[in-house]
This record gives C-alpha cells, structure tokens and sequence, in this order.
C-alpha cells in the first residue's frame, strides 16, 4: 500500500532554519529547500540574496496526510516563526525573508485562512499577522548545497546561532509531534 503524500510550501525566513523545525515532525517524509513566488525562472540563491527575484526563501514539505494534516504544519509554522515582521526574520532582511503561505488548492487556501483567522484570535502574536497567503507558482528546489543544511552543518555559526532556538521552541511546544530521535 502507497501512501498519499500531499505537499505544503512555507515561506517564514532562512530556509535552512525552516527546514530544520519541519524534518523532525513525524509524519513529514521530506523537506526540500527552494523558491517561489517570484518572476525570475530558475532562480540561483546568488540571485535570491539581492532580493530582486520577488522570489521567497521557502521549503516544500512532502507529508503523509494520515499522520499529520497541513492545519498541524501551519500551527508548527505559526509558533516557530515571526509572522508579525514584514519581510524580515530576525537579522535576515528582504522580501525573499517574507512569512507566506503557497497554496496547492482551494482546499489548502481555505485552510490556511482559517489558520491564519484562529492564530490572530489567540493572541499568540501581539502585533499583526503580516503573513501572506498565495498560490504556489512554480517551486525552483534550491541547490544542493541548501538541502539538510542544518543537519549537515550544525556548527556553521549561522545555523548554531539562529536554529537551535528554534528547535527548543519546538520540542517544547511540539514534542509528542516529533520523531523519534
């Protein structure tokens, strides 16, 4: 028996701390780094970092639906970034930073709103959602070098200063979500 895996595409900063929180959710088969949301085709990261693309540093987290839905992905999603900041996540500044939301389907759009309705009502943040909640155009993944970064480069100073935080963050919020370690 196949599983039927569905994909969501989360923009909320740096990639690689991105795809750091969302791989060790159970139920989350794989996590691949890329862009989307921009006008310029096959974009390279060089090309991303000037912020000129329109693109967002994203990731598109391939899951089994079975174990976990999208609505559990945008609560994770919801409490492991800054959806308040416009364009900007921690020191990492531009629109290709930006906290977005790239739906499949009506389905997922209809989802992702509500989400965004009930996170607003909670008061978890106290300032505005700026998040935004767009179709996914084309997914260019992102080089090899980008993909398990964290995983394969925990001592980079980047990755051990800006990740870790959030992997606490997530243990502590999230931990019988999480897999096996």
């Amino acid at each position: 028996m196949s599983k039927s895996l569905q994909n969501a595409t989360l923009g909320a900063g740096c990639f690689w701390c991105v795809e750091a929180v969302f791989q060790r959710l159970k139920g989350v088969e794989s996590v691949i780094s890329g862009y989307t949301g921009g006008k310029t085709p096959s974009p390279t990261y060089t090309e991303i970092c000037t912020g000129r693309t329109g693109h967002a540093e994203v990731i598109q987290i391939a899951f089994d639906p079975a174990q976990v839905s999208f609505e559990d992905l945008l609560e994770v999603f919801w409490h492991t970034h800054d959806p308040t900041t416009l364009n900007q996540q921690g020191n990492d500044v531009g629109t290709q930073y930006r906290s977005a939301i790239f739906y499949a389907d009506a389905e997922q759009k209809s989802v992702a709103e509500a989400s965004l309705a009930k996170t607003e009502a909670s008061g978890l943040w106290p300032k505005p959602i700026v998040t935004e909640i767009v179709p996914l155009s084309i997914f260019y993944p992102a080089e090899d070098y980008h993909q398990n970064y964290f995983n394969q480069n925990p001592n980079q100073p980047y990755c051990s200063f800006a990740i870790p935080p959030k992997l606490r963050k997530l243990e502590q919020k999230f931990g019988d979500r999480l897999k096996p370690a």
